[in-house]
Parts: C-alpha cells; structure tokens; sequence
C-alpha cells in the first residue's frame, strides 16, 4: 500500500489503525542539532487528542508520545526520529455490524473494495485518528521553522452558516485557544458552540471551515511544476479526513475578480527589496513564495457518524438494513482540526526550506565537517578502577 509517506527531504512515513494497538511516525530528514523533547511533541498532541470538551469525541485517548529513536542527550542527531502514541481506550465491538454493511458515506466499502479486506474497527486506516502521527512530526518542524523566523497560526472561521468576522495574526495567537471551538473571535465562537450543540442534541452534526495563515516564510519557495508550493499544501490539506476544499488569497472569490482588481503592483520595501502592493495572492505567485504571509482556508464535510437512522446493505447477507452509528464521534471537525492544519503547512514549510538550501539538510548549525559542537556528546570523566575498557591519557613520544 502506498500512500503513507509525505514530503521530500523532510519525509514523514505513518503507519497505525484506530482501534488498533498504536500509531506511529518516523521523521527523516531532521538536520542535526534541533534540541528536543517529548514535552515539546506531547503540547502539540494535547491540542489535538480527543476528550478535550463536550464538542468533541470522549474517546479517553492520552496520547502520550515515546521518542525511540534519533536523539541524544536531548538533540537530534541527524538520523530517523521514530515515535509512537499506544492506543488505550479502543472498542471495536460496536463496529461489528458494519462489517459487511458499509456505513454511510465512509471508507468502509471503498476499502473492501480495493484490498478486499479491511480494519474495520473504529474505521482502520481511513480514520482521523491516524492524524495524530502528522502532528507528532509537525511539532518538530514548528521548531526548526521557528528557530527561521517562521510563525503559523490556524482559527476556526466558520461552523454550518455561522460565519466570524475577519481577525489578525496577533488576534489568532491571543484568542485561538482560548475556547473549545477555536475560533479567534470570542462573541462567534459562542454562538458556533451554540449551533454546535443543537446539531449534538438532535443526533447530527455540522461542517465548517479553517482560516490558516504563515507568516516569515521567505521567497522562493516551491518548484515548478508539480512541486509549487499550493500544489504541495494543496495535497497535504486534502490528504486529512474529511476535507472538501481548500484555497489560497482569494480563493473561489478570484472567479468574480477582474485581472486590473486582482493584479498587483510592485513597489520596493524598506530594505529596498521588492514587494507586491498587496497580497491577494495569498503569498504566492507562480506557485512559489512572494515572501509575504500565506493565508488560506480549507472546509470540513460533517462528520458521517452519526447515530440518526440511515439505510445500508450487507452485500453477505443481501438485505437491505437500518442501521444506527453509535459510538464516541466528533459533531464537528475543524476545533480538533486546527492543529493538524498548523501540522501539514509546518511540514510543507521545512520540506521546501531544505529543498532550497535554506537549511543544511545535515544539520541546523551549517557547519559540515566540524565535529566537536556544543551539542555533540562528550567522553565519561569519571571512568571506575574496575571498567572492562578504559581510555587513559598516553606519554608522548619521546621523538615528538
């Protein structure tokens, strides 16, 4: 099966099914010399897990992280990081009627139908819970990008017909997390909440949007032509569960936008460089970085598990049957979304700062060849009388 790994220097490969023992990522690519830790992988995995308030799914994950591989004494050493997050709170017994009767609108048939098999439990390899290995893997590129001067920030900008005003960066980092539905306007994000759980209480749910922005990505990032830089994220965005679309600058508004409203002017910045006078482009042109932010939006499709009456068939038993989906779901998808979005943009950045050579691909500091670095281990000091090996000053030469 293809299909698990993204990126290209900076390469992620994920493996792991909902209801199966654990998930797991191994990261290849990650310069030497990132300082890291557990606790800085487990803050961004505590955005995301479930469990997390009434919107969301109790399903009592922890989602604690265990770094195998690629560190020593706290820095990246240049080789595979390996991670894995152990699944302890799965129920695959209330998915056994649907085992050969596909739930509506998941990947249950499709599955079926390409291997002619399945996980079926907690929906197998088609779940979103696989997305909690992307942003394990995207919590070690938001450090290298930050470590560059690069910031990015997601809110949720709409649930069904309730729409928030638009927001600045500086309004996203200060009110983002501050409420369960992450949206950065704090009198919509009740009213969200509000329409949230009405959907909740009649057994439904609702779709919604994500705004993203990055800001401090420099220019010239992305390839003609399959590996522009919105044809990358284009990818990693639609590659998460649930997407229906996304978009950069204006988005579906450029199609009632004339070339003379749309166009903009080049002009020259403080430091002389030049810059577009505006950026309806969303910070991209010709498919590769302006130097100006990147902002966007991608939208979510209902969650489809639902416990309201649905009609499938069993294609073993060849009745046509009711079916309710009951079970531990999400009513709505963008709040538990936001750090994964954060997650795909934090990777496509650092995959693209190393195909340009903003970053050594080896290591962080840019100095191949040195060896003796403020990160690299150092010898033991205090070697016991007893050691089966010792290594002990020796006499020079007497001819030195």
């Amino acid at each position: 099966m293809n299909g698990n790994e993204l990126g290209r220097l900076f390469r992620v490969t994920t493996y792991g099914e909902s209801h199966g023992p654990g998930m797991g990522v191994t990261v290849s690519g990650c310069p030497a010399g990132l300082e890291l830790t557990e606790e800085d992988i487990q803050r961004e995995l505590d955005r995301r897990k479930p469990g997390q308030s009434m919107i969301t799914t109790s399903r009592d994950e922890p989602d604690a992280v265990a770094i195998n591989s690629g560190l020593q004494d706290g820095y990246t050493t240049g080789t595979p990081i390996g991670m894995t997050i152990e699944n302890k709170d799965a129920r695959s017994g209330k998915y056994e009627p649907f085992v050969t009767a596909p739930r509506p609108s998941h990947g249950d048939y499709t599955y079926s139908a390409k291997f002619g098999t399945r996980n079926w439990g907690g929906g197998g390899r088609s779940s979103a819970r696989e997305t909690v290995n992307w942003v394990a893997a995207g919590a070690i590129a938001r450090k290298i990008n930050e470590a560059h001067g690069v910031q990015v920030k997601a809110h949720v900008n709409q649930i069904g017909d309730i729409e928030a005003p638009e927001v600045s960066f500086e309004e996203m980092l200060e009110h983002t997390e501050n409420n369960e539905v992450r949206c950065a306007h704090p009198e919509t994000a009740e009213r969200m909440r509000e329409r949230i759980d009405a959907y909740q209480k009649e057994g439904d749910s609702i779709g919604g949007s994500i705004y993203f922005e990055a800001r401090g990505v420099p220019p010239g990032l992305g390839a003609p032509r399959f590996d522009s830089f919105p044809a990358r994220l284009g990818r990693a965005m639609f590659a998460i569960p649930a997407t229906t679309s996304f978009e950069f600058g204006l988005g579906r508004e450029a199609r009632s936008v004339t070339g003379s409203e749309r166009n903009e002017d080049w002009t020259f910045d403080e430091e002389g460089e030049p810059v577009p006078d505006g950026n309806d482009h969303g910070g991209l042109q010709g498919g590769i970085t302006t130097g100006q932010p990147i902002y966007g939006e991608a939208t979510w499709h209902a969650p489809t598990s639902i416990p309201k009456t649905q009609q499938t068939v069993d294609w073993e038993t060849g009745e046509h049957k009711e079916i309710t989906v009951v079970g531990r779901h999400d009513p709505v998808l963008p709040p538990r979304a936001v750090p994964v979005v954060e997650a795909v943009l934090h990777l496509t950045i650092t995959d693209f700062m190393l195909l340009s050579g903003r970053i050594n691909p080896d290591r962080l500091d840019g100095e191949p060849g040195e060896y003796d670095t403020d990160y690299h281990p150092s010898s033991p000091q205090n070697d016991p009388d007893d050691a089966a090996t010792r290594a002990e000053p020796a006499e020079p030469d007497a001819d030195d």
